[in-house]
C-alpha cells in the first residue's frame, strides 16, 4: 500500500481547519452582534445559537480523524517550516481539545451567555449581586477547564498559558515584584509635583463629531474601512472574522472625550494587527496572533507611545479644535498634550494613566489568582476590591459599577486575560523604542500625521508571523532581546520628568 503524498495530506488538514474556523467564526460573528445590536428579548436563544455552534465547532476540532491526521503529519519530514509549525501548534490545541467533553464545552459556553447579560443587568442596577450568581458558576467551571487541562503548581497557570504561552504566575509574581516599586516611587515624585489640568476633557463634546473625529483617527492610522467597521458597545473591543473583517467597537461619554479617542486609536492598534495577518493562512494557527500579550503590545503602542505623544499631539490638536472650536478655544497643544497624559488614581482601568494602570491589572490578577486558588469566595470580591484599590491606589469605591463591574472580560470567562495587559505595554516600550532606532525620523512622521513607515515596520517585524513565534521569540526577533522592564521605565521616567519637572 502506498503513502498518500505528504502535499495531499496537508491539503486535507488545511480544508478542515478552514471548515472549522468557518464554524467559528461564525459563532464570533454572533457574539459581536450580541455586544452591539442584539435586542434584549433575543439573549437566551442567541446563547443557545452560540453554544451549538461551540459544540460542533469542538466536535470537528477533537475528531479522531482529524488527530490520526495530524499524528501522520508529525512523522513527515517533507514539509516546509510554515507547514510543520502549522501541524505542531494545531496538535498542541488538539491535544488541549481532547481534555473538553463536548458537554463541557456547551455548559461553557451557555454559562458564558448568560453572565455576559447578568452582568449588563448588573450594571445598569449597579448591584454585583444581580452577577454574583452566574459569575459563581463560571468561576466554578473555570477551575474544572484548569484541573482537565492540568498544571504543575497553581490552577491558575492552566489558565495563563491560553492567552501567553508559557505564562505561570511564578513568573507573573517576578515581573509584577520587579516593577511595583519603580511605579510607586515615580507615582510619588509626580504627586510631590503641581498637577497638570485635564479640565478640558470633560467639557461637553457632542457625540456626533466625537465619532467623526474617531473615524479620521482610524482611517489616518491605516485601519481599512473596506476590511472592517466600528459601532458603539458597553465595552470597546475588537474582533475579527478574517483578516478582511476586522471590526471594532468604541465607548462615547458626552462629558468625557479621552473615553472615545483613547479607545478608538487602542482598539485600532489591535485590529491593525489583524488586518496584518496572512490571509493564506485562515484557520491555521500561522493566520492567528503570537499571544494576547503580543496583542495588547500593539493596542498599547498606539494608545500611548504613538496617540499621547506629543509628536501626535501637534499633528491632531488643530484637527480637534476644527471639530470642537468652542470647547477647546482656550487650549494650547501644549496644555492638551499635558492633560491627556495627567497621573493621578483613579477608578476605571481603561480611563488610567499609563503609570496608575498597572495597579488595576495587579489588583485584578492578584484577585484572580486567589478565585482560582480558593482563598476568595465571589461573594467577597466587592469588599475585596474596594480594600485593594484603596491599598494600591488610595482611592475610594463609591459603588459597583465603578468597581468590580467596570470590566466585561469575567463575564465573557476570560480569566487570565488581564496580566497581558501590563505585559503588553511593556513589551511595546521595547518595540516602539526599537521602531524609532530603525525608522528614520519616525517622531517627525507623526508629527506630520504619518504614521505608515511604522505601520509596515509592524507589519514586517510582527504581524506577519502569526503565531510562528511565542512572545519572548517573538521579542527577540524584533527587538534583539527578551522582555526587559527597564525600556518601559526609561519611557516612563522620560516622558513624566519632561511633563511634571521632578
Amino acid at each position: 500500500m502506498t503513502k498518500t503524498p505528504s502535499d495531499k495530506l496537508y491539503q486535507q488538514y488545511n480544508s478542515t481547519m478552514r471548515k472549522i474556523a468557518d464554524i467559528r467564526y461564525s459563532s464570533a460573528l454572533l457574539q459581536w452582534d450580541q455586544e452591539t445590536y442584539l435586542p434584549p428579548k433575543g439573549a437566551a436563544i442567541r446563547g443557545q445559537q452560540i453554544a451549538t455552534l461551540s459544540e460542533i465547532a469542538h466536535q470537528y476540532f477533537t475528531d479522531d480523524t482529524l488527530g490520526a491526521l495530524l499524528q501522520e503529519l508529525s512523522g513527515r519530514d517533507d514539509l516546509s517550516v510554515q507547514e510543520k509549525k502549522n501541524v505542531s501548534l494545531t496538535w498542541e490545541d488538539y491535544s488541549k481539545q481532547k481534555k473538553f467533553s463536548p458537554a463541557f464545552v456547551r455548559e461553557l459556553t451557555e454559562t458564558v451567555n448568560k453572565s455576559f447579560h447578568s452582568w449588563l443587568e448588573a450594571r445598569k442596577a449597579n448591584d454585583f449581586s444581580v452577577f454574583a450568581g452566574d459569575l459563581s458558576k463560571l468561576v466554578t467551571l473555570k477551575k474544572q477547564e484548569a484541573q482537565l487541562l492540568g498544571y504543575q503548581q497553581h490552577p491558575y497557570d492552566a489558565l495563563l498559558n491560553d492567552y501567553d504561552k508559557g505564562s505561570t504566575v511564578q513568573l507573573l509574581d517576578g515581573v509584577f515584584n520587579t516593577i511595583r516599586q519603580p511605579l510607586k516611587d515615580i507615582l510619588n515624585s509626580i504627586q510631590s509635583r503641581p498637577q497638570v489640568s485635564n479640565e478640558f476633557l470633560h467639557r461637553h463634546y457632542p457625540k456626533a463629531q466625537q465619532w467623526a473625529f474617531g473615524m479620521q483617527v482610524l482611517k489616518d492610522l491605516g485601519y481599512d474601512l473596506e476590511a472592517g467597521r466600528q459601532d458603539v458597545s458597553e465595552h470597546p473591543f475588537t474582533i475579527n472574522f478574517n483578516s478582511r473583517d476586522v471590526r471594532v467597537t468604541t465607548r462615547i461619554d458626552e462629558n468625557d472625550l479621552g473615553n472615545m479617542v483613547w479607545s478608538c486609536i487602542h482598539e485600532t492598534g489591535h485590529a491593525l494587527y489583524e488586518q496584518g495577518l496572512p490571509d493564506e493562512a485562515y484557520g491555521l494557527p500561522l493566520g492567528e496572533a503570537a499571544s494576547l500579550t503580543i496583542h495588547e503590545s500593539q493596542s498599547r503602542l498606539w494608545e500611548n507611545h504613538v496617540g499621547r505623544s506629543r509628536a501626535f499631539c501637534e499633528h491632531y490638536f488643530p484637527v480637534l479644535q476644527q471639530y470642537f472650536p468652542e470647547q477647546l478655544k482656550d487650549v494650547t497643544a501644549e496644555t492638551f498634550y499635558y492633560g491627556i497624559n495627567q497621573v493621578a488614581p483613579s477608578l476605571i482601568r481603561t480611563e488610567a494613566d499609563e503609570v496608575t494602570y498597572h495597579f488595576h491589572v495587579m489588583i485584578r490578577y492578584e484577585l484572580e489568582k486567589q478565585l482560582l486558588g480558593n482563598t476568595l469566595a465571589t461573594n467577597d470580591i466587592p469588599a475585596w476590591w474596594n480594600e485593594h484599590y484603596q491599598q494600591y491606589l488610595g482611592v475610594t469605591v463609591p459603588d459597583d459599577k465603578r468597581g468590580c463591574l467596570q470590566d466585561v472580560h469575567w463575564s465573557h470567562g476570560s480569566f487570565g486575560y488581564f496580566p497581558t495587559y501590563s505585559l503588553g505595554s511593556f513589551y511595546a516600550a521595547q518595540f516602539y523604542e526599537k521602531a524609532t532606532q530603525s525608522i528614520k525620523g519616525l517622531d517627525t512622521q507623526i508629527q506630520k500625521g504619518d504614521t505608515t513607515a511604522l505601520l509596515q515596520w509592524l507589519r514586517k517585524g510582527v504581524h506577519q508571523y502569526g503565531r510562528q513565534y511565542t512572545s519572548e521569540e517573538l521579542s527577540a526577533q524584533v527587538s534583539g532581546e527578551v522582555l526587559n522592564i527597564q525600556h518601559f521605565l526609561r519611557y516612563l521616567l522620560d516622558k513624566y520628568k519632561d511633563i511634571y519637572k521632578f
